[in-house]
């Protein structure tokens, strides 16, 4: 059963539990909605503590025994009228109350003037006003790659690599079924997502629609922690959430650079073409920010109905994936028939997931066990016609340059059989869902993430 992780801070012989705020998504969204409005200029956030007759208290009761910095926190009137410091995530850390000592708060419990149960959330919700469902965020407005010759026959598995007992079935059990999504919102989905995202067990594009990809990352997610994660249960993956990065939904500021590019006006399908590019950038600011907020770019656009988003200062919602999952990598799955990339430490335990597509039935993808030889980000990419897959009518050996929109995206991951690799992809929405020429085709920040924890020497097997 998951357990809600508590932290505390120490100062001095004083030790400050952190605040646990309720889980009313409703509350939680408030901020987002105008639950809190800005505190007049002349009651600047210093003031507070340089005032001897005020003091600091959190929604637990609790007096802070540290100043906030100032780039932690904001000064905000909630709707009762009420100074609150809130953290970047919208999260209420302490109330402005006069210091008439410690026990005259505890003696008023901090109901009357400050913050019940159903307050501790990151903004006030009325009686009846949580439904234990998301609202819907949208009713919110404010070195080159070169692929060698593949050899007629593979060599065996004894002539490839030794292998280590342990691995002989390494899908010995199948994976802790996911329980069926039933009546949930798109909202409600998106955090769902999010969640999975946060956690390294990938959804691919986050698009608040349930699939199989979000299936098969609950599935991984079950095995590697032996948890159930009840997708139905949205107070419990709200709970999760407040633990490791908050809301899904972000405001972002579209900046100078965002809006400037450099884009290209449009990804030729034919690979001459392409080598006539001199970068395969992203097409547009949409394009950028659905894989900078791994998104799905049709997503981002409904969470933000009638925004331009090519102008700088323009703020837009969009997901908030967190940080990407660290670790080392000792062992790589790639299993053809979940479509999916398991990622093992060297102890065995499975640390990450990612939807995959691998191979098809003109190129399909090796067996056995092969290994990483080398990690390349932002590569190029050389497109031979006599040892790659037929590309048109091109009978010519082309370079095509870097960028998220080349053959590779913007990892590529060598394979110690040759032309094979996993890497990138132009088209994050199509992962686990169509075939590749032969190859592991994660999105780019899947990609990116994997890439960013394996090393050279890192093998990798092949399952049907």
């Amino acid at each position: 059963m998951y357990r809600a992780r508590k932290t505390t801070r120490k100062t001095g012989s004083i030790v400050t539990s952190a605040p646990r705020f309720g889980l009313s998504l409703v509350a939680a969204l408030g901020l987002l909605a105008g639950e809190f409005a800005p505190a007049h200029a002349q009651e600047g956030y210093g003031d507070y503590w340089s005032d001897r007759d005020v003091m600091l208290v959190t929604p637990e009761g609790d007096i802070l025994d540290y100043m906030p910095g100032r780039d932690e926190v904001q000064v905000m009137r909630d709707r009762r009228g009420r100074t609150v410091l809130v953290d970047p995530w919208g999260n209420i850390v302490a109330t402005v109350v006069p210091n008439d000592g410690y026990g005259a708060v505890r003696r008023r419990q901090y109901d009357a003037g400050g913050y019940s149960e159903r307050d501790r959330g990151y903004g006030y919700s009325e009686p009846g006003e949580f439904t234990g469902t998301v609202p819907d965020y949208r009713d919110v407005q404010p070195a080159p790659v070169e692929r060698e010759e593949l050899p007629n026959s593979l060599p065996s598995l004894s002539e490839e690599a030794a292998y280590d007992p342990q691995y002989e079935n390494p899908l010995k059990q199948p994976m802790p079924p996911a329980a069926a999504v039933k009546g949930k919102s798109s909202a409600e989905i998106t955090a769902l997502q999010v969640f999975l995202d946060r956690e390294g067990f990938s959804p691919g594009v986050i698009d608040g629609r349930m699939g199989s990809n979000v299936t098969k990352a609950i599935e991984a997610w079950q095995q590697a922690t032996g948890e159930t994660l009840d997708p139905n249960n949205t107070e419990d993956i709200l709970e999760r959430l407040r633990f490791n990065g908050g809301l899904p939904i972000t405001n972002y500021t579209i900046t100078a650079a965002d809006a400037a590019g450099p884009y290209v006006a449009s990804i030729p399908e034919d690979y001459a073409h392409k080598a006539m590019l001199p970068h395969l950038s992203f097409t547009s600011t949409t394009e950028m920010l659905g894989e900078k907020f791994h998104m799905d770019e049709n997503y981002l656009r409904e969470l933000n109905p009638g925004v331009d988003f090519t102008i700088p200062g323009t703020t837009i919602k969009v997901i908030n994936p967190g940080a990407n999952k660290t670790g080392k990598v000792a062992r790589i799955i790639a299993d053809k028939g979940r479509k999916q990339v398991l990622a093992y430490d060297d102890a065995g335990n499975l640390i990450a997931a990612y939807p995959a597509s691998i191979g098809s039935a003109d190129t399909p993808s090796p067996s056995g066990t092969v290994s990483v030889e080398r990690i390349a980000f932002d590569p190029g990419y050389t497109y031979n016609p006599k040892i790659n897959f037929q590309q048109g009518a091109n009978d010519k050996i082309l370079q095509l340059q870097p960028g998220p929109n080349g053959p590779v995206g913007t990892v590529w991951i060598a394979l110690s059989r040759p032309t094979y690799g996993i890497h990138g992809t132009p088209e994050p929405s199509k992962i686990g869902k169509t075939q590749s020429h032969g190859c592991i085709r994660l999105t780019n920040w899947d990609a990116t993430e994997l890439g960013k924890m394996v090393s050279p020497g890192v093998t990798v097997e092949f399952v049907d």
